[in-house]
């Protein structure tokens, strides 16, 4: 258990320093590509992409159900049937990924060529991006089981470190775009391509040394093949219902209140991917852990890390979270400079929404260990999908621009009741209602109203200003220290928090 613990914080910091340094090699890379290649460059090479990710949407599903399924069988132990996972797991991708170069190559082509407004000086670029594209897409799909192994043999370091070295060899092309004398647009694609194609190599080599399950053989085990194809499939109703939603609401808010609201809706979206990805680390590091001590039948390991995740991410996603909601209007102002009108108050309702998608996060996870997730996709999609529906018909009324927001906000928090409860309360032993879902809950919402309405004294009692901003930050952090110690944790993890501080501390007066 110490050593699970021990692996999960280390994987977890990991995961922290690789997003740290992309998203700021991101930033720069992001910047300097938009001045070399032109605005209109720039647009093509992204709506390139857009026609290919049409066509890999269904590539994410199975990458989950890939994943799931490669832990459970190293969390038996079974080398022989996780060899013959990994195998029909290749397969299934290596196959999915021809029927997409097939779509793209037909249909994608067909609306590159018609239907995308491309100048015509520049559609022949954009035909070699877009075959430069499709072979980086092929190698990516076709790569999926090699890195759903990092993530089942919890060598998320090894996954940092590489993708830390993705972000630097990303420098690299951006230096080679600077000083090349070809087209820059069809240059980039081609560099991009390279960069794709070693990062694939290194983590096969790696794979296929390091890990013994990791050697293709000519399997077509039709049960295996079942289990990944429902899994994967009830896994994409989830997903197109959060993009249905996604697409859904925006066309509604267009329709009602013009294009400036799409713009403020966005900027609502980046800002909640981004902090979302600050926060999930933990979640993320746990997951494997997960599904390793379901398959061995320890629901008990498994019911301490579904909760202690939970609460280290909610924490954490306080901490970054309420200081940004108290002072949202001051942050986009110095990211933005001009803030669309309206953007404000979206930001703030995703970061609600993530604060309560955190609290449940690992127990999602959970029930994905389990493999029984027909009925919470379907009940999550379903209510995902009710927002579209009622917010056009409150939107007849006069409802205003934020009505689907609450109502993203108002079914992520029900979800868990209908359908990740109900599922786990079947499946696990010791989970139930009385004694896991609502202590925790409630201990939860009690830190977080604490937290919110005492930071929100300091917007209303001081004008908004950079002094303000660091006294929100500061008062926020302390107050959620000491409400995640006394309120969020229990009295038995509370003792183990001290007794690791204390050694500790003892380690460094020796």
């Amino acid at each position: 258990m110490v050593t699970d613990s021990k692996r999960i914080a280390k994987n977890t910091i990991m995961l922290y320093i690789r997003m740290i340094v992309n998203m700021f090699i991101s930033l720069y890379t992001s910047r300097v590509v938009l001045e070399v290649l032109g605005v209109e460059d720039y647009g093509i090479y992204g709506v390139v992409g857009g026609v290919l990710s049409m066509f890999s949407f269904f590539n994410a599903s199975l990458s989950g159900a890939t994943s799931r399924f490669l832990t459970y069988e190293i969390g038996k132990g079974n080398v022989i049937s996780t060899r013959r996972t990994f195998s029909t797991s290749f397969w299934i991708h290596f196959l999915l990924a021809i029927c997409i170069v097939f779509l793209c190559e037909t249909i994608g082509l067909w609306f590159l060529s018609e239907k995308l407004i491309i100048p015509d000086d520049r559609m022949f670029a954009a035909h070699v991006v877009f075959q430069l594209a499709i072979a980086s897409m092929f190698v990516s799909i076709s790569q999926v089981p090699y890195n759903a192994c990092i993530f089942s043999f919890e060598r998320l370091d090894v996954y940092a470190y590489v993708e830390i070295v993705n972000s630097c060899l990303k420098l690299i092309v951006v230096y080679f775009l600077c000083i090349g004398n070809y087209d820059k647009l069809i240059l980039y694609a081609f560099l991009n391509l390279t960069v794709t194609l070693l990062v694939a190599l290194f983590y096969r080599l790696y794979c296929k040394h390091n890990f013994e399950p990791c050697r293709i053989e000519y399997i077509w085990e039709k049960e295996k093949v079942k289990q990944l194809l429902v899994f994967s499939g009830w896994d994409l109703f989830g997903n197109l219902s959060v993009m249905a939603r996604g697409q859904g609401v925006n066309m509604l808010l267009n329709m009602n209140f013009g294009p400036i609201m799409n713009a403020a809706s966005d900027i609502a979206t980046k800002v909640q991917n981004i902090i979302m990805g600050f926060a999930s680390n933990v979640s993320i590091a746990t997951r494997p852990q997960i599904v390793k001590s379901y398959a061995t039948n320890d629901h008990e390991n498994m019911l301490t890390l579904m909760r202690d995740g939970a609460r280290l991410t909610f924490v954490l996603m306080m901490l970054v979270s309420v200081p940004l909601i108290c002072e949202t209007h001051f942050i986009l102002q110095i990211w933005l400079g001009c803030v669309p009108e309206y953007s404000a108050i979206l930001c703030k309702l995703t970061l609600f929404w993530n604060i309560v998608v955190a609290m449940n996060i690992t127990a999602n996870y959970g029930v994905q260990a389990t493999a029984k997730v027909k009925f919470v996709s379907f009940v999550a999609g379903m209510l995902f999908l009710l927002v579209i529906p009622l917010t056009y018909f409150l939107f007849i009324y006069r409802f205003p621009y934020w009505t689907p927001f609450v109502l993203n906000v108002f079914f992520v928090i029900i979800c868990p009741y209908i359908s990740s409860a109900i599922t786990l309360k079947k499946e696990i032993r010791g989970y139930s209602f009385r004694k896991v879902l609502i202590p925790d809950q409630l201990r939860d919402w009690t830190s977080l109203i604490i937290v919110i309405s005492i930071t929100s004294v300091i917007q209303y009692s001081m004008e908004e200003s950079l002094i303000r901003f660091i006294a929100s930050f500061v008062v926020s952090t302390v107050i959620v220290f000491l409400t995640s110690f006394f309120i969020v944790f229990p009295k038995d993890r509370r003792t183990i928090i001290v007794l690791y501080i204390k050694s500790k501390i003892c380690k460094i007066h020796h």
